[in-house]
């Protein structure tokens, strides 16, 4: 069986939600910079390394921020391909992908969202797969509603097959 990737509409729901940024931003501020940072970022959501900079630091064209976004998601196809021993309809990938893109590969392959997906029987500190999926809503500590809004968004699709925003 061939491996399971973003589906066009699960691309263009990340591309909407990351928002296109052709200059690179500090990813926690929102604000343009013009210097590397812990957290630079540019295209849809491509987080700019150390050593990506020279090439990365003036913008990007929209090819290329397309191009990033590509190849940034196939480590997360991956980690949820290896993760997930369920079989998944292309919405509830689609879904998984963007979850996993959002909050990292080692977060997602612990996550109780997984151990719930793979064994629904499994014991966790969460009462609903739904509930499981919905606390990942912190940054740096902090309950975010932005964050709020897209679980909300995630669990949609992955639950209905809603590609809905917020």
């Amino acid at each position: 069986m061939n491996a399971m990737t973003l589906s066009p509409q699960g691309v263009e729901w990340l591309k909407h939600v990351e928002g296109e940024r052709l200059q690179p931003y500090d990813d926690q501020t929102g604000k343009p910079i013009a210097a590397w940072v812990q957290g630079a970022t540019v295209g849809y959501g491509h987080l700019i390394g150390r050593g990506e900079w020279d090439r990365l630091g003036g913008g990007v064209s929209l090819a290329q921020a397309e191009q990033l976004l590509h190849q940034d998601l196939q480590p997360f196809e991956q980690a949820v391909a290896r993760s997930i021993t369920a079989t998944l309809s292309q919405c509830q990938f689609d879904a998984l992908t963007i979850l996993c893109y959002n909050i990292g590969g080692g977060n997602f392959a612990r996550s109780s969202v997984v151990k719930m997906i793979n064994n629904p029987r499994a014991v966790t500190t969460f009462a609903t797969l739904e509930a499981a999926w919905k606390a990942w809503n912190r940054s740096q500590g902090k309950v975010m509603r932005g964050l709020d809004n897209r679980r909300a968004a995630e669990w949609r699709m992955y639950s209905s097959g809603a590609y809905t925003h917020w």
